[in-house]
């Protein structure tokens, strides 16, 4: 496997990968209001925005896919992956709330790993940039790109809940967040744990807006507040976890605003037990 196979195998992976987040963006164009488009461009210019990228993507994705293969096709793609880059560290600068936008439906703010599998993208077209044929002649090449879609997984927040939650699972079932806890002081993170593993999270994940806001402790239960943003509003996101019961179906949560009314509780948890 010499690094031309390597180099020529990249157009493929950076193809499918723009070919599927173009599809995201058209498929949910109201992903942009999550964005940090309406604060760049305009509430009314965002969705048109959000779409002229999609096009763009698939543009690019098409040219790297099919044949013939020249490097300008690279260079394109490294151009988009800069811009991403750009965009995401504004965003993350500018409206820290604001989530991606780029391969699906998520609302969480954009982070780091967003930011790093942006850099992977530029540093794949980077290398596809001296391929000398395309991706059909890259021959064992196209067995790295295993690799490096495992990483663009590994760095996709959207992706979480398929590879992320599961091993999660898996490492409580071997030992559990109370195990060797010979107090009543249950650690914070045995308690984000239960929290991330519970249907209440699932319900409410797409309202959350950053990782644990605060929490105490009333008697036989443990408060966590997320913040969290319902119907255009700024929310908190409270969930109740029991000390006793450590099931992930005893959690509860309500969405409430800045006055204390619940805007939100979800009914198959509310009449659950």
């Amino acid at each position: 496997m010499g690094a031309g196979h390597v180099a020529a195998a990249q157009p493929l992976l950076i193809g499918l990968l723009l070919l599927w987040s173009s599809y995201g963006k058209f498929a949910d164009p109201k992903q942009a209001e999550r964005t940090a488009l309406p604060r760049l461009v305009g509430e009314p210019r965002a969705k048109l925005a959000y779409q002229a990228v999609a096009a763009l993507e698939a543009l690019i994705a098409l040219a790297l896919l099919l044949p013939p293969f020249v490097a300008i096709e690279a260079v394109a793609a490294g151009a988009l992956a800069v811009g991403f880059t750009g965009f995401l560290i504004y965003s993350k600068i500018v409206v820290p709330e604001a989530s991606c936008g780029c391969l699906k439906a998520s609302a969480k703010p954009v982070g780091g790993r967003a930011i790093a599998r942006a850099l992977l993208l530029l540093a794949t077209a980077v290398v596809a940039a001296f391929a000398s044929t395309g991706w059909w002649s890259a021959g064992t090449g196209v067995l790295v790109l295993v690799v490096e879609a495992a990483a663009f997984a590994m760095l996709s927040a959207e992706l979480d809940r398929y590879w992320l939650l599961p091993l999660r699972r898996f490492r409580i079932r071997l030992s559990h967040p109370y195990a060797g806890t010979a107090s009543d002081d249950t650690p914070l993170t045995a308690t984000q744990r239960r929290v991330l593993l519970s249907p209440a999270y699932r319900a409410v994940d797409g309202l959350l807006r950053s990782d644990i806001h605060d929490y105490w402790d009333e008697e036989d239960w443990r408060f966590v507040s997320y913040a969290a943003r319902y119907d255009g509003r700024r929310a908190t996101a409270v969930f109740a976890v029991p000390h006793q019961d450590s099931t992930p179906e005893s959690i509860r949560v309500a969405v409430v605003d800045d006055d204390g009314l619940t805007l939100y509780r979800p009914t198959m948890l509310a009449t659950a037990g």
